[in-house]
């Protein structure tokens, strides 16, 4: 038993060659195979900031660009970060520092921006004013926090008509001022003409989850820290929820995608699984070594995950009560652009991070069926893409 184990834990530390019989798979690789895929902006990085988020929403609305014969736009994650610190830190203020105030958001964040305020590229206004090639917030989180906590603290006993001007301040040293006009590919634009001129709908777009606390068909404000917003998203049960992905990408729609990424099988070299360390049968004859090892030999493999391994089968009570428990939180937002399939056979969902083309696969990540059905806490899609019955029991 131990001979077996030391020579897998060796194909998964090592790239040499393992010899196996044409019927089984090594398991110390993935070998993907695209299957359908939505054409997308490039990736972007996000560096040392909390803004996902805004990478991905804004990535969504890029892609929609593109579907609509658009051209390649890269918008300004940064102008969307500015206003969302303002209006974050209005409410904050109003409900006494009891709000959630943090560098995180939702895709609804995004989408009221260009609403009220427009939008602008990126290269209009980067949001890199303070001696950095890349984004680092941690100063900048730190100083916004601490000056509202100030505010709150009230120290004159009401507040000064001033605290939102310097509030402003801070964001203008650090991201950059708010340009009111700006000139681009030769034409002038104020924020929201420049939105307008893009042809993008914030109405659009609806946000959608699946979770049994709340009755099917209704919608709710998800109870997450960084829906600060308070913002709805419509419940459906699990199985709609997957076909709702399955449909936007058949129809060419991406989706962005609210997601845990502090599980075991989340690796940060582009694979998303729920291993199941217990599996005991319908492994299939790639993992037939799986079943010759002891609990603590698998769990080891499943730390390396360099390959498939057995996952568990998800139903909606797990997604419940891990989201109860704090075991599902909603870590990080990415877009799902496309399938793919393993050399197994074994279906994947395609998703661009924001965190460089330097990790994962070229920047995309391969997000197991499971891996999304258990981890999902959220998605935006196109109303489009709802059937007319659906969108009947919505009422959108």
């Amino acid at each position: 038993m131990k001979q077996l184990f030391g020579i897998l834990l060796a194909f998964c530390l090592c790239s040499s060659t393992f010899a196996v019989p044409e019927t089984e798979v090594a398991v110390d690789t993935f070998a993907f195979t695209t299957v359908k895929e939505v054409p997308i902006t490039s990736v972007k990085n996000q560096a040392s900031s909390g803004t996902c988020w805004s990478f991905s929403g804004l990535g969504q609305l890029e892609a929609e660009l593109l579907r609509q014969g658009k051209g390649e736009t890269d918008l300004s994650e940064m102008f969307v970060v500015w206003h969302n610190f303002v209006d974050k830190a209005q409410k904050y203020v109003r409900m006494h520092g009891t709000l959630n105030f943090a560098a995180g958001g939702s895709f609804q964040d995004v989408l009221d921006c260009i609403k009220d305020y427009g939008i602008v590229p990126n290269e209009v206004l980067e949001g890199l004013n303070y001696g950095e090639e890349k984004h680092k917030h941690n100063e900048l989180d730190d100083a916004l926090k601490a000056y509202l906590n100030v505010v709150v603290k009230n120290p004159n006993k009401r507040l000064s008509t001033g605290w939102q001007a310097g509030f402003e301040g801070i964001l203008d040293a650090y991201l950059g001022k708010l340009p009111e006009k700006f000139t681009y590919k030769g034409k002038e634009y104020t924020p929201k003409s420049y939105a307008q001129s893009l042809g993008l709908q914030p109405a659009d777009y609806v946000s959608i989850t699946s979770f049994t606390h709340h009755p099917f068909y209704t919608a709710f404000p998800l109870e997450i820290p960084d829906n600060w917003r308070w913002a709805n998203s419509c419940n459906v049960p699990l199985d709609e929820l997957m076909s709702i992905i399955d449909q936007a990408l058949e129809k060419g729609y991406t989706v962005a995608w609210a997601t845990d990424v502090s599980e075991k099988g989340f690796t940060r070299k582009g694979i998303a699984v729920v291993p199941d360390a217990n599996a005991t049968q319908g492994v299939g004859s790639d993992q037939a070594h799986w079943l010759g090892i002891s609990q603590s030999e698998r769990d080891s493999l499943v730390n390396l995950l360099k390959g498939p391994v057995p996952e568990k089968t998800i139903t909606q009570a797990m997604r419940q009560e891990a989201f109860d428990r704090y075991e599902t939180t909603d870590d990080h937002g990415m877009l799902i652009y496309g399938t793919a399939q393993d050399q197994n056979g074994t279906r994947y969902y395609k998703v661009k991070n924001s965190w460089d083309t330097t990790a994962g696969y070229e920047g995309s990540w391969y997000a197991s069926v499971p891996f999304v059905q258990y981890k999902t806490v959220s998605i935006v899609v196109h109303k489009d893409v709802l059937s007319k019955e659906l969108r009947k029991k919505l009422g959108l």
